[in-house]
């Protein structure tokens, strides 16, 4: 009955959004400036012939958490065809230089039903894995109408997300009731998926756990390898504001005590660059910057290296990765990717966006947790100076990244129950 009514609403007020919000999304280049017509639920890619999976994740980190699960499917399955929607330009850069043939990326379409509905006729899909936890009524009513079985992959219930459907138990109860399945990232994201109506709960372990290996331009690789020769090199990943400024503050200290390091920094939000290597130079650090194809010079301290999709390269030339996102009251970004590229790993004090990541890392002794930058900074000298101690720490994030691989079978043995 919700459901209907916001349904309802959704298509009387499509117009007036379509002129305010819309436009204003367009205007600030949110939205795809050639491909706006798959947002109205307009597909002009064909449907694959064959078995076809749909798979939506909301944004970056959902999509880049499918790509295990899609290159295990796919390789079970040769009659098997993959579609995959997100909602933001990012996502559909990196899924277009990473997703796998017979894997493709479309826009979701905004939430009415005429457009769910026109890409359901259109595509056909035999099942729909929905990532994590943005859940959209109309969409998920539509699959649920057309028969197709749907499964929440991945799902999280954040704490004060918990707080918030306990209120509206009614109106959770009759989403939930569109999955034919729900697997919680944790046995506590499956305990509160149950308890907010989901009638049908798992727990297999976390996707995020199973990512792949990033990919790298071994071209580009071996040109920043020419340029870097065998420096030192520290990494400084998805870094947040106020972070890079913090660590301004002891990378001299850094410099006086590890001979020719190379500090890379690469900001979580691409489009600061050009701020942060201003904040670098007017505190008389040599800059290169990645954007505007700067090379690393011998003279060179620091790297800013703002471009997108270029990750796997910057873990692949470190030997000691800090994680932003961690200094701030953000919560973290994930270290996953550092660990299984063999980097010695650091975090800052605040990790609350990845609790069970870091317990789990901390058990197999993974992960390095600091209080400050400063720390991190003299972390990484003793790590530099003991060539012992370094490759001990690398080995260990390894081999837990390895460990944890496993939860993968136990995601796709779950599903073939259900996708039978």
């Amino acid at each position: 009955m919700v459901i209907g009514i916001y349904k309802a609403l959704m298509t009387l007020a499509f117009p007036i959004l379509k002129v305010t919000y819309i436009r204003k999304r367009k205007k600030e280049r949110k939205e795809h400036p050639t491909r706006f017509n798959e947002r109205l639920g307009n597909y002009k890619v064909p449907r694959p012939q064959g078995k076809l999976y749909w798979m939506h994740g909301a944004s970056v980190g959902e999509s880049v958490s499918m790509l295990p699960l899609i290159d295990k499917l796919l390789k079970e399955d040769p009659e098997l065809s993959i579609l995959v929607t997100t909602g933001t330009l990012t996502s559909a850069e990196i899924m277009a230089k990473r997703l796998p043939k017979r894997a493709f990326h479309q826009f979701i379409p905004f939430d009415v039903p005429a457009f769910a509905q026109k890409l359901i006729k259109h595509f056909k899909p035999d099942a729909v894995l929905w990532f994590e936890s943005e859940l959209w009524p109309s969409l998920l009513s539509e699959i649920k109408k057309a028969k197709i079985p749907l499964v929440l992959v991945n799902g999280r219930i954040s704490d004060k997300s918990f707080e918030t459907w306990k209120k509206f138990k009614f109106v959770s109860k009759e989403l939930l009731g569109c999955f034919s399945l729900c697997l919680g990232q944790s046995e506590q994201d499956k305990n509160r998926l149950i308890l907010l109506g989901a009638p049908k709960a798992d727990c297999v372990g976390n996707l995020k756990f199973a990512g792949m290996p990033l990919p790298v331009d071994e071209s580009k690789l071996n040109v920043l390898k020419e340029q870097i020769g065998d420096r030192p090199v520290f990494l400084l990943s998805s870094t947040h504001n106020d972070e890079e400024e913090r660590f301004a503050l002891y990378l001299p200290w850094f410099k006086d005590n590890v001979d020719r390091v190379l500090t890379i920094v690469v900001p979580r939000h691409p489009n600061r660059g050009d701020d942060i290597v201003r904040m670098y130079r007017c505190r008389y650090f040599n800059v290169a910057q990645r954007s505007r194809e700067e090379d690393i010079t011998p003279e060179t301290d620091i790297y800013v290296a703002d471009t997108i999709g270029e990750m796997g390269l910057w873990y692949a030339l470190s030997s000691i990765s800090f994680i932003g996102g961690s200094l701030i009251p953000h919560g973290g970004q994930n270290f996953m990717e550092a660990a299984r590229d063999k980097n010695a790993v650091l975090v800052g004090p605040n990790m609350q966006n990845f609790a069970e990541m870091m317990n789990r890392a901390r058990f197999y002794d993974a992960v390095y947790q600091v209080g400050s930058a400063e720390d991190a900074v003299e972390e990484a000298i003793t790590l530099f100076r003991d060539e012992n101690l370094l490759r001990e720490r690398q080995e260990k994030a390894y081999l837990w990244t390895q460990k944890e691989e496993a939860v993968l079978d136990g995601i796709v043995n779950a599903l073939k129950r259900v996708l039978k």
